[in-house]
């Protein structure tokens, strides 16, 4: 079995866990899960998490597994797609992966995404331009697409 390296930071949203196999990011969460080890992979992650809050990274150069169905890797291949400070719909994402008729399914493989921010999820908002779930909460998507907004240009 492959080892896991669990990794907790503190960040301008609050505490954020990394987790990796030390070469590829599979999950970045948010609050505190347990911390095995730090590994130099958790921490380039981190570092280019502080360097997004301060608006000084807007593309993420982070070797990503997430693990999910293909469908839901597709969607997440698809959020990623999406250009910093700019959102798409649910519906727009269902296009895009091919499937006009998937909202739905898309908003579930969108609340299943392992990797919180760096697949960005948060620019995902509903049709009519409403904040719609956010597994850090509604106020942590705000911030983050109100951060997008400032540092776009």
């Amino acid at each position: 079995m492959q080892k896991r390296y669990t990794s907790v930071y503190d960040t301008i949203i609050g505490k954020v866990t990394i987790t990796s196999d030390g070469e590829f990011i599979e999950r970045v969460s948010f609050g505190v899960y347990e911390e095995s080890s730090p590994c130099a992979l958790n921490d380039r992650a981190a570092l280019e998490l502080e360097q997004y809050f301060k608006g000084q990274l807007k593309t993420f150069n982070l070797p990503l597994k997430p693990i999910g169905t293909p469908f839901q890797r597709q969607v997440w291949e698809a959020l990623s797609a999406i250009p910093y400070g700019e959102t798409r719909s649910y519906k727009q994402i269902a296009e895009a992966v091919g499937n006009s008729k998937a909202s739905r399914a898309v908003g579930m493989a969108n609340n299943r995404n392992p990797i919180a921010i760096i697949i960005p999820c948060h620019r995902v908002i509903g049709s009519n331009g409403k904040m719609i779930g956010y597994a850090g909460g509604l106020d942590i998507k705000e911030c983050l697409l109100a951060l997008e907004q400032t540092y776009k240009f």
